[in-house]
């Protein structure tokens, strides 16, 4: 019986006494506390939802413990890999000068020797030379003429001249660029106002 049913019942039941009415009263408040639908029993005891909440922390854990590994592992091979960059970044640049050190060594052991076969040779290995630097990005500052450019360029003299002032007149040592970053500036000398 519901709750509405039991008031409805009680209604129709009603005394004169005032006894029976407190009874009546008590059964209708027992029956209006008590929910309409009744919750189900948990199918596990809470021992069991412990167990199986303990089992479910030691899976997780597992899988962080293996994950941390992995990760530690990969950092430890990107530093191994880094190192080895490092160490063996120049392997294809030294691989390409060995040609040209070929060269200047077959020079060498040439015995007879001409004026014009020695400019041939130095000629050709210059421009073996020259391949191997344009290869790997490395590229000549040739300022004759220029405005002095402090970024590129270091005046070793100034001299007394009719151009404008901080004209490059002579280069002592051209300078080099690899990739667009200065190596080596160009050492120079530049105009001064007389």
């Amino acid at each position: 019986m519901t709750g509405k049913e039991n008031e409805e019942a009680v209604k129709g039941q009603k005394s004169e006494d005032p006894i029976a009415n407190t009874e009546l009263n008590s059964e209708v408040a027992e029956t209006a506390e008590m929910p309409s639908t009744q919750e189900p029993e948990p199918s596990e005891s809470i021992a069991e939802q412990l167990q199986q909440a303990l089992a479910d922390v030691e899976k997780h854990k597992d899988a962080w413990l293996r994950a941390t590994a992995e990760l530690d592992n990969v950092r430890k091979r990107a530093q191994i890999d880094v190192a080895a960059a490092h160490k063996y970044a120049l392997e294809r640049f030294s691989t390409e000068l060995l040609v040209v050190k070929d060269s200047l060594e077959a020079a060498l052991k040439t015995d007879n020797v001409t004026f014009e076969g020695i400019h041939d040779g130095v000629d050709l290995t210059l421009k073996q030379l020259t391949k191997v630097f344009e290869s790997f990005g490395i590229s000549e500052i040739t300022p004759l003429g220029e405005i002095l450019d402090p970024h590129k360029h270091q005046a070793m003299s100034a001299v007394d001249s009719d151009e404008a002032t901080n004209t490059i007149l002579s280069v002592f040592q051209k300078g080099y660029l690899l990739n667009d970053r200065l190596i080596r500036p160009a050492l120079v000398s530049v105009a001064k106002s007389k």
